[in-house]
């Protein structure tokens, strides 16, 4: 289904153009000196990979050069793509469902339990809990990861659990129709909980493969809406007590640095699982790849890499760094 490394070269190409193409460019060089370290940290920091991460990124190369005894510039740019891959790789705290596969991934139905509700016959859809703050990206990226599941003949139901917008709701249920998913959905106002609890419900009920609850976008800071998504997140599991088996944070690419901090307060409320890293396209400053991977240990699930259903894809680390060097 994804044309991976198109895709994610595609979403990277800012970043490509500007500060790593400009690494890249130092390895075409005859030769290397102290100052190619200098370099390479200044462009890296500037490209919003931070400079707790920089460090430990070119310490590790360095360690590289000296005890394997390097001495061309290729096989420096070789050791620094091994360890930019390296700090990538966060092992996932459990499986996620493969979207390249259908029908359903098998291992996505061993991981999930059942309660007592269940009756026999039912299937355990995959429960993911969306969260984010404002402007994030957070609907759009719902509707690209619903398309993602129904062009493989999965069945999704969207939860319309942003409760505090009737717009908001309105737009989940536009994209729903678009991406031929169906949308459980309360009136303006009212309780989130139950709407993901009957979402939930309805997704065992009608054998679908996968809920997606949305909810409402939050400034991490708000003490009393972070609760709030603690409580969604304890209703959800009164119907699977596994579930949600994935809480996904939507992140703005371009909020560089400043994401870190929100992901930080988002996974002390809801434990984040995964991320999915939004508007990928938008930024030169890519690097903030590096930094969600190194400073979080949260994985990347899926980056977005354009406007249209079909702009996102898996993110994996070996194809993100090629992408962008």
């Amino acid at each position: 289904m994804f044309d991976l490394f198109k895709k994610t070269q595609s979403g990277v190409k800012k970043t490509r153009e500007t500060w790593f193409g400009k690494i890249a460019g130092i390895f075409s060089r005859d030769s290397f000196g102290d100052e190619v370290w200098d370099e390479l940290e200044e462009l890296l920091v500037s490209a919003d990979v931070g400079v707790e991460t920089t460090d430990k990124m070119l310490a590790r190369a360095k360690e590289r050069v000296k005890a394997d005894r390097l001495s061309e510039l290729s096989q420096l740019r070789q050791a620094l793509k091994e360890e930019m891959i390296a700090i990538l790789r966060v092992p996932p705290s459990r499986p996620s469902p493969a979207l390249t596969v259908t029908p359903r991934n098998p291992e996505l139905a061993a991981c999930c339990h059942s309660d007592p509700e269940r009756t026999e016959g039912e299937e355990s859809p995959w429960v993911i809990l969306v969260v984010g703050v404002n402007g994030s990206g957070k609907t759009t990226s719902i509707a690209k990861l619903a398309h993602a599941f129904t062009s493989q003949g999965q069945r999704v139901i969207l939860a319309a659990g942003d409760t505090f917008r009737a717009a908001a709701i309105e737009q989940l249920k536009h994209w729903g129709g678009k991406v031929g998913a169906e949308v459980i959905a309360h009136q303006a106002g009212g309780d989130p909980g139950a709407v993901a609890y009957d979402a939930v419900k309805a997704g065992y009920s009608r054998h679908a493969q996968a809920v997606i609850i949305d909810t409402a976008g939050r400034l991490h800071t708000k003490f009393n809406l972070m609760q709030e998504l603690k409580k969604v997140k304890r209703v959800v599991a009164k119907h699977d007590a596994s579930a949600p088996h994935q809480v996904l944070l939507v992140m703005d690419a371009t909020t560089g640095q400043n994401g870190l901090t929100q992901a930080r307060h988002f996974t002390e409320a809801v434990d984040v699982t995964d991320i999915f890293l939004a508007k990928l396209d938008g930024t030169a400053r890519g690097g903030i790849v590096f930094a969600v991977c190194d400073q979080l240990q949260i994985p990347i699930s899926y980056i977005g890499t354009g406007e249209k259903l079909e702009d996102m894809a898996p993110f994996d680390p070996e194809v993100f760094v090629n992408a962008i060097l």
